[in-house]
C-alpha cells in the first residue's frame, strides 16, 4: 500500500490551498483516513480524520479552517485549508488505517510541505 500526497506550496496569510492524498495498492477497505503535520522543531499533531462513515473530527487549532474530505472510489482524501495563519507552515502527512490482505495497517504519505508566509 502507498499513499501519495500533493498539493503544497508557499501561500500569502489567509490564503488557501487543498492537499490531496491517493492510496494505491493492495487494498482492500479503508475505514479511516486523515492529515497530520510536523512544524521544524516539533512532535507530528494530529490534524484532521474522517471515517468511511464520513464523520469528521479536527484539532481545534484548524475547526473552522480546514475541512477533509474523500473520494472513496478513488481511495483519495483531501484537506481544503483556508484562512492559512503562519503556524500552519509545517509537513503534512496523510495517514490511512487499511486492510489489505488480512491485516490492519497504518500506512504514511511522503509528506508535503506547506508554507504560509507573506
Amino acid at each position: 500500500v502507498q499513499l501519495q500526497a500533493s498539493g503544497g506550496g508557499l501561500v500569502q496569510p489567509g490564503g488557501s490551498l487543498r492537499l490531496s492524498c491517493a492510496a494505491s495498492g493492495s487494498i482492500f477497505s479503508i475505514n479511516v483516513m486523515g492529515w497530520y503535520r510536523q512544524a521544524p522543531g516539533k512532535q507530528r499533531e494530529w490534524v484532521a480524520r474522517i471515517t468511511s462513515g464520513g464523520s469528521t473530527n479536527y484539532a481545534d487549532s484548524v475547526k473552522d479552517r480546514f475541512t477533509i474530505s474523500t473520494d472513496s472510489a478513488k481511495n483519495t482524501v483531501y484537506l481544503q485549508m483556508d484562512s492559512l495563519k503562519p503556524e500552519d507552515t509545517a509537513v503534512y502527512y496523510c495517514h490511512a488505517h487499511v486492510l489489505s490482505g488480512r491485516r490492519w495497517g497504518d500506512y504514511w504519505g511522503q509528506g508535503t510541505q506547506v508554507t504560509v508566509s507573506s
